[in-house]
């Protein structure tokens, strides 16, 4: 399937999604939203992939929200009060869904930054697994700077991530957190000197995932999503739950005899996603 906003490729267990703007500094334009939703539900029905990379050409990861494409509709239009207020609710629902995406996906995202990470790519980033970025990465809530408050995701996920005053101090004055900082803080994993090095260095730690038991990754995913919005007992009937049905014995008789050999294990991929339509 061919994006006008996003690029797909998967080799070697790993799905890498890059944005492709970048001459507009990879702004989230009207196609962009359904495009999220689309490329991360083709990952979803390839049995090969088995963790997602997601990365930026250009200069900047993202300047957010492209305010060309949705400033008029921002800005409101004529009309019964009640109903054009349904229908915006109903348009941030989807948008955000376009970022839920990412935090639904079974496999394991991580997102490789550099330049400008600010408005929704901070909703963006924020749902990914793990995030990396180069030197010259900054990051801001922009939203707070044209006057509204971030709705996407950026509120509800990056307090699971940061302490929370550091993301209220963000909130409250949209201003810059850089590299080190964000290293400092924990939003990001480590820091890599420029944007070679940082995609080259990401991809090292997807092909170390993707040499995992695509069955034991899934799990790992799910369990730590659940822990995260769920008590710790509810967690622990679950993974009881969840290993009882979907231990895998191939997997294990692999891990165990590869170390027996003194070789490398091999894992099979998942099985295929049967469509419903």
């Amino acid at each position: 399937m061919s994006y006008e906003t996003l690029s797909l490729n998967v080799e070697g267990g790993i799905a890498h999604v890059q944005l492709t703007r970048g001459s507009q500094f990879n702004t989230m334009n009207k196609a962009f939203w359904p495009e999220m939703v689309a490329v991360f539900a083709e990952i979803d029905h390839d049995p090969t992939a088995r963790v997602v990379v997601l990365s930026a050409q250009g200069k900047h990861f993202t300047s957010g929200l492209d305010l060309n494409d949705f400033g008029a509709g921002l800005m409101g239009s004529d009309g019964e009060p009640a109903r054009k207020a349904e229908a915006l609710r109903r348009t941030v629902l989807h948008m955000q869904d376009s970022m839920s995406v990412l935090d639904r996906c079974r496999l394991p995202v991580l997102a490789a930054i550099q330049g400008a990470c600010i408005g929704g790519g901070i909703d963006l980033i924020s749902a990914c697994d793990m995030r990396y970025c180069a030197e010259d990465a900054f990051f801001s809530i922009q939203e707070t700077n044209i006057g509204m408050t971030a709705d996407v995701g950026t509120l509800q996920r990056l307090p699971h991530i940061l302490p929370h005053g550091i993301v209220r101090e963000l909130t409250f004055t949209g201003r810059r957190m850089m590299a080190a900082e964000a290293r400092e803080w924990g939003l990001v994993n480590q820091v890599f000197a420029d944007q070679e090095a940082l995609v080259d260095g990401v991809m090292d730690i997807a092909a170390e995932i993707a040499s995992k038991s695509p069955i034991a990754t899934v799990g790992n995913k799910e369990m730590l999503n659940y822990a995260r919005d769920h008590t710790i007992q509810d967690g622990l009937n679950y993974i009881a739950t969840w290993n009882a049905a979907m231990l895998s014995r191939a997997d294990l008789g692999e891990a165990f005899m590869a170390k027996q050999e003194k070789r490398d294990p091999k894992y099979g991929d998942l099985d295929p996603t049967k469509r419903l339509a």
